[in-house]
């Protein structure tokens, strides 16, 4: 049996630190500017996710917002100080967010080579798609801006479990509008999530939960959902939530998968459907006078055909071990909270 934490997290634009177009990979200078975090220069950017990542001391990681090029992750994890680690990154044509994963090699608890990769630009399923997301019997193209993750882990111990990683088109509007053309963005936006969500669960979720050939693999669909529980106003004109699609209609339990975090919860909180100790990122809302408004939308989802228990004690990081709050110590890291789980195969 192994005991294994996961770690999932949007790392905030990680293409931001290297230099683009080199033949091998490069940081950019310690003192420049990072152009999505302004304030922060790539050095402090560096120091602060190494930091997270020390303290945290996970196993595996999967990264959303990774960099462009394969090199250019597995430079980061080389430089962050602690441990030796294999990483693997999706690239995704025109694409400067990549979805990665950084296995820890030297504790001893995985197989060599520790991740299998399939590349999932050759996986016909994640390629543009038609689907009617808002009942008018008209189906709509959609596609996937960012090309999802998939992997199998290899433990030394213990089964072998694979990950589906993911990071759904973004909801946010950081501009201010005329209420109707917000309202328009806005719609098109959960439309979009709708689809993918919708398109992912019925074309890889549902078939690998009763394939026999892969029914028995425990698996973990994981990311930057980019959105919540219950429905938001543009999601109740569409009768339907990204995040539930996503983890399956409660008419066919059997395809369903649970959600970590939900798990988490007080029995009171989960009874009352309460989830409102719950938030990995927070933003500063442009209409309502930049009032931050706190988001769950980093989700880890996992089959339930195995004991229930397989994936346990799930975490939103807001402090770190010492209890310092992550943003006081590591201010420069990223905009979401990393969130952890064990993972126990047997």
């Amino acid at each position: 049996m192994s005991n294994l934490k996961l770690v999932l997290w949007n790392m905030e634009w990680l293409n931001d630190l290297f230099v683009a177009d080199t033949q091998a990979p490069q940081f950019r200078p310690d003192n420049e500017k990072t152009k999505n975090s302004p304030n922060s220069t790539v050095k402090q950017r560096r120091d602060d996710l190494s930091g997270v990542l020390r303290e945290l001391m996970p196993d595996i990681v999967i990264i959303v917002e990774g960099p462009s090029r394969p090199e250019e992750l597995q430079l980061f994890f080389d430089s962050i100080g602690q441990g030796a680690w294999a990483t693997r990154l999706q690239v995704s044509s025109n694409s400067s967010q990549n979805i990665g994963v950084a296995v820890r090699t030297d504790t001893g608890k995985f197989k060599q080579p520790p991740v299998q990769q399939w590349d999932t630009k050759a996986d016909s399923r994640f390629d543009p798609f038609l689907i009617d997301t808002d009942n008018d019997e008209i189906k709509e193209q959609h596609h996937f801006e960012r090309r999802p993750l998939y992997i199998e882990i290899r433990p030394a111990q213990g089964a072998p479990f694979r990950v589906l990683g993911l990071h759904l088109k973004s909801k946010g509007i950081f501009s201010a509008y005329e209420w109707s053309k917000w309202w328009a963005i806005a719609d098109a936006n959960r439309k979009k999530i709708l689809a993918q969500a919708t398109h992912i669960h019925d074309a890889f979720i549902r078939p690998y939960l009763t394939d026999a050939q892969t029914k028995q693999i425990p698996l973990i669909v994981c990311g930057d959902i980019n959105d919540g529980p219950g429905l938001d106003a543009s999601e109740k004109r569409l009768f339907g939530s990204g995040i539930e699609r996503l983890m399956g209609n409660i008419w066919q339990p059997g395809h369903c998968l649970g959600n970590a975090l939900f798990d988490a919860l007080k029995p009171k909180d989960q009874e009352e459907l309460d989830f409102s100790s719950i938030h990995t990122t927070s933003y500063r809302d442009p209409i309502f006078n930049n009032v931050y408004q706190r988001e769950w939308i980093d989700q880890i989802l996992y089959s339930n055909r195995h004991p229930t228990s397989w994936v346990q004690n799930a975490k939103v990081n807001e402090n770190m071990p010492d209890k310092t709050p992550i943003w006081k110590k590591y201010k420069h890291a990223s905009d979401h909270y990393p969130v952890s789980v064990e993972v126990v195969t047997a």
